[in-house]
């Protein structure tokens, strides 16, 4: 039949996609499983669950194409980054995983910088310590467990423990292992600076490769369990947020991407090592050979119309909430709402910052506070693009858009407005591991490389230019910029 294997192993769920020469999603299977919160601010979660879903997953797959395991070229992985998977020399688990959203390791954060010095290690690795990366968790386990460290041989992320029981084989891809910020951005690698700082031993991290490298095959374990074959390729795919870059197009120079999920993420390719020099945006190695990528982060976008809903209007249906916004005139008569209900990440990484709305007045009501939350996620975002645009990025005149929040033609026309720039959205909508399939197409010689690929598979439609409102964004941003640095000690303060 001819098809490639995108696998995408989440915080929540596995999923497996199979892909045509076309581009068109033939068949998908789902496995879903819990992570653990131990303790406050914690987040873990078993390896084996990861492996478990994908045997339920990916015959589930073959089953809704109609596929058999020999029809399957090639498989790509993508998934959950910065997690700690630790293992010891017999590749056996020596506890749970630590995954991106755990917050215990503020102590080990400032370790790092103390060790490396804070302009040092953004020089090097393109960020800042922050709880959520690899490195800090490995320091953490150090102070914590010396029983697990003393054991300790390997250290994957999530999606290559996976593919240690596919294939056998260590390895990682460097968009991947770029957000341990254990990387030399540069150079794509291991940095032997920052290890050598950190005291880590270099045998723990395995090979790094591109996107599209082929890192190993199939083994007859591993076919017996998912229904592939024998010897089938395994190309080294990308971390989640560079896999869903690819399987939006966004590969070439000043591509930018946008996701409007719980969190909100602007994604945008780079033809060179940039990085804030504050690091308030990230900087990784892409997916796609030769390319790199600036990525702002916000924690609380579509999860923001959620709290509102919940707390202001429960029962309403979404749609309903964010159309009667459309019936109030753009920037809200001097109202303002300010998206840090869980802390925030870009451009502000304070884990201490809180939600506001600031400028009430008698004349509003629940319209006119729907619409400040839309425009307030959208003016949290446009302050990350300023910084990457800050950082050496051109500014983008169309962004590729995805995620629950653009089924609202109020939102995304607010977007186009204060981000300035048509928005668009793609053939598929499943992300990552559409792009780990077409990582895997190019891996196998489909295509000479991933802009080519991205170009023939990846089909865009036009949603939403800006408008007559842009002009009033501009004065009501600037005014929002001012709201943070104000309201920042009422927020430290306890």
């Amino acid at each position: 039949m001819g098809l490639v294997l995108g696998i995408d192993v989440s915080t929540t769920a596995t999923k497996a996609v199979l892909v045509d020469l076309a581009g068109e999603v033939r068949g998908m299977g789902v496995a879903e499983y819990a992570f653990q919160v131990p303790r406050p601010l914690w987040s873990e979660q078993d390896p084996a669950l990861w492996w478990d879903a994908a045997r339920s997953a990916i015959p589930a797959a073959l089953a809704a194409a109609g596929a058999a395991g020999a029809d399957i070229e090639a498989v790509g992985l993508t998934g959950q980054m910065h997690g700690a998977v630790l293992l010891d020399g017999t590749g056996t688990i020596l506890r749970p995983a630590i995954l991106w959203n755990d917050q215990r390791t503020g102590v080990e954060c400032d370790e790092i910088r103390t060790a490396v010095g804070q302009e040092r290690l953004i020089a090097i690795s393109g960020n800042d310590a922050l709880a959520g990366f690899t490195a800090p968790k490995l320091l953490w386990v150090r102070r914590h467990e010396p029983q697990v460290w003393a054991r300790l041989a390997h250290v994957l992320l999530p999606k290559d423990y996976l593919r240690y029981r596919l294939t056998g084989d260590y390895a990682v891809d460097k968009a991947d292992g770029s957000g341990t910020i254990l990387f030399d951005l540069a150079a794509r690698t291991w940095s032997p600076e920052l290890l050598a700082a950190l005291d880590l031993d270099p045998a723990w991290f395995p090979p790094t490769f591109e996107g599209p490298q082929i890192t190993g095959t199939l083994s007859a374990e591993a076919a017996q369990a998912t229904g592939l074959v024998r010897g089938t390729p395994v190309v080294a795919g990308g971390g989640d947020q560079a896999a869903n870059g690819v399987g939006v197009g966004a590969v070439s120079e000043g591509t930018v991407a946008l996701s409007l999920g719980t969190s909100g993420v602007i994604f945008a390719a780079t033809s060179r090592p940039l990085h804030e020099p504050r690091g308030r945006v990230h900087a990784f190695c892409h997916a796609a050979p030769g390319r790199w990528h600036l990525m702002s982060v916000m924690l609380s976008a579509a999860g923001s119309l959620r709290w509102f809903r919940d707390a202001l209007a429960p029962g309403e249906e979404f749609g309903a909430l964010a159309g009667s916004a459309g019936e109030v005139a753009a920037a809200v008569d001097g109202l303002f709402f300010l998206p840090y209900l869980s802390g925030e990440r870009s451009p502000h990484p304070d884990p201490l910052a809180r939600g506001a709305f600031v400028g009430l007045s008698l004349q509003h009501d629940r319209r006119h506070l729907a619409r400040a939350v839309l425009e307030g996620v959208a003016f949290g975002l446009r302050d990350g693009l300023d910084l990457m645009i800050e950082a050496g990025m051109p500014r983008p005149r169309e962004i590729r858009a995805s995620g629950g929040g653009l089924a609202s033609e109020t939102w995304r026309r607010i977007l186009a407005d204060v981000l300035e720039a048509e928005l668009v959205t793609t053939s598929t909508t499943e992300g990552a591991s559409f792009g780990a399939a077409i990582l895997a197409a190019v891996g196998v010689g489909w295509f000479g490389d991933v802009s080519a690929a991205a170009a023939s598979l990846v089909r865009t439609s036009p949603v939403a230019a800006p408008g007559v409102d842009r002009s009033a964004y501009a004065g009501a941003y600037a005014a929002y910029r001012e709201l943070y640095p104000a309201l920042a000690p009422v927020f430290h303060r306890g």
